[in-house]
């Protein structure tokens, strides 16, 4: 029985999309309530939690975005690989974590502090600096940053 080696192309596109709620086309974070004030259209009368990564350059501009999972009523499903892929393709510098709690609760569930911790570490092993993970809220966010949970 001869072997057979399978090779992959991974072959990319870049898309844009337009969002008119975005006040400016290039968006440089300098704080966890700028992050929020920019981008919390995107959460806005979600009724599930979605979780996004953000990729920003070396000088914190964002780059891009990318939805890593949507989930049922009050969780969602992240892992390292997924929020990481997009991250190295897009070669980035630092990333910024979000996701929405639809519940109004701006408290970080024993969940969310344990996804972010993993994900801190694996963002170390590729030398991609996860910034912050903000939860947003239709009233307002909490910044994991802030609260010294990174």
């Amino acid at each position: 029985m001869k072997q057979c080696i399978q090779t992959i192309t991974w072959r990319f596109k870049d898309t844009s999309e337009t969002y008119p709620q975005l006040k400016k086309k290039q968006i440089q974070i300098t704080s966890p309530s700028e992050m929020y004030e920019q981008f919390k259209f995107l959460f806005l009368g979600e009724v599930k939690e979605k979780f996004l990564v953000f990729w920003l350059s070396s000088s914190n501009s964002v780059m891009g975005f990318e939805e890593i999972s949507s989930g049922l009523l009050s969780s969602s499903l992240v892992h390292p690989r997924e929020v990481f892929r997009g991250s190295i393709v897009a070669t980035c510098a630092n990333i910024i974590l979000a996701h929405n709690h639809p519940s109004g609760n701006r408290e970080p569930s024993k969940e969310d502090i344990a996804i972010t911790e993993k994900l801190v570490s694996a963002g170390k092993i590729i030398d991609i600096k996860v910034f912050d993970h903000i939860i947003f809220c239709d009233d307002g966010f909490t910044s994991f940053v802030e609260r010294r949970l990174i």
